[in-house]
């Protein structure tokens, strides 16, 4: 087995012998000992079957055939599993040795009860291709080269369309959920270009929010609203001219203006001791609420937007800055609109790899809180709660 360097990308390669004796579809079996599986998709990590000394099946996985796996699952080999940048992989990907189908289950292995299949792929071929087309949409490389530099409505529609295109080819059908909802949520980010004119970490076209949520859906504050103690330049200037929803779904607005100092706001409620407020409670504005106890508030000299946590008494990073939560209660809302559309065939499809969508999608233009090392974080606990159905 091997990492093979190309100019295009690295593939993973396997030799024959490295290969399960159960992989007995022919032209299946070529594929991961000629072109190879990619080393470095954003979506897949496919290094599993070179780091365990070849591909494994399921039931080697889960302690061999002894276990509570039925024989079509046990005999199913392992090649990989989708990624979270959130935290862990969610999922394993599994490659059917008799048909070349790809599928996906969740399976623990200390408990290995059986667990549903779902469709991921009809082939390999097709699984590369899409795995491809998301990495050079996320690159802004190969074939959406030509959205560099070009963001806005307009550029999430064509992006949407060329990647379906792009995973219907080959005349596969209509794409498994999780192929469909990259096609509909990830080129979602090409809604916000990397900031310059702003200073801030997103420029956003100046009648995004307006066209999602109406002009009159969108708060715009004015210099008398802001404490002293809002003196990030390029904050100010963005509440005063873009604004943010009022009611941006898990989030409300404070339209109670001015704005208030979370040492003011409790000050006025008088309902938490000083003792228990966050250092620098003065420089921390209130911009609204998240969930109860819970508030949204940005460092009047750095502009990173937080969630104060009321009964954990604890800062947890939210946002880079209000460009990026803007963005993010925009990508809420555009899902929102997206899944009706769909029939809700997003939701209802499999959530969970919707929530994973959405993170990485998230991810893509604003990382705080969505690194590894964050050991919580509101948007990304909010997209995983399907019981809350906040998607």
């Amino acid at each position: 087995m091997s990492t093979t360097d190309t100019v295009a990308t690295a593939a993973i390669t396997l030799t024959d012998a490295d290969l399960c004796p159960r992989l007995t579809h022919v032209s299946t079996r070529g594929w991961p000992t000629g072109p190879g599986l990619p080393a470095d998709s954003g979506l897949f990590g496919f290094a599993e079957p070179a780091r365990q000394g070849g591909s494994r099946t399921m039931g080697d996985a889960t302690g061999g055939p002894g276990g509570r796996l039925p024989a079509e699952p046990r005999e199913q080999s392992v090649i990989g599993g989708l990624l979270d940048p959130a935290g862990p992989r969610t999922e394993s990907v599994l490659l059917d040795g008799a048909t070349g189908e790809v599928s996906t289950t969740f399976f623990f292995h200390d408990r290995p009860d059986p667990m549903d299949r779902r469709p991921l792929a009809p082939s390999l071929p097709t699984l590369v291709r899409f795995a491809a087309a998301t990495d050079e949409l996320a690159g802004l490389r190969g074939q959406f080269a030509a959205y560099a530099g070009r963001y806005g409505a307009k550029a999430v529609a064509e992006a949407s369309r060329q990647l379906l295109a792009a995973l219907e080819e080959g005349g596969d059908g209509e794409p498994a959920p999780f192929r469909r909802m990259a096609a509909l949520i990830r080129p979602l980010a090409l809604a916000a270009g990397p900031g310059t004119a702003s200073g801030l970490a997103l420029d956003l076209p100046v009648r995004l929010l307006d066209d999602e949520f109406g002009r009159g859906g969108v708060v715009r504050f004015e210099e008398v609203d802001f404490p002293a103690t809002l003196t990030h330049g390029p904050t100010r200037r963005f509440l005063r001219e873009t604004g943010l929803p009022e009611d941006g779904f898990l989030f409300q607005l404070d339209t109670d203006l001015p704005l208030h100092t979370l040492a003011e706001y409790y000050a006025d409620a008088r309902e938490l001791p000083d003792a228990l407020l966050p250092a620098r409670a003065g420089h921390l504005i209130r911009l609204g609420y998240l969930i109860e106890g819970n508030s949204l508030v940005v460092d009047g000299a750095t502009g990173a937007v937080l969630n104060w946590s009321e009964p954990d008494g604890v800062l947890h990073p939210l946002n880079t800055d209000v460009s990026t939560l803007a963005f993010t209660l925009w990508l809420l809302h555009r899902e929102h609109a997206v899944d009706e559309a769909s029939g809700h065939a997003l939701t209802s499809d499999a959530y969970d790899q919707l929530a994973l969508t959405m993170i990485q999608a998230l991810s893509s233009l604003d990382p705080t809180g969505t690194t590894t090392d964050a050991d919580w974080h509101y948007w990304t606990e909010l997209f995983q709660d399907e019981a809350g159905g906040v998607l």
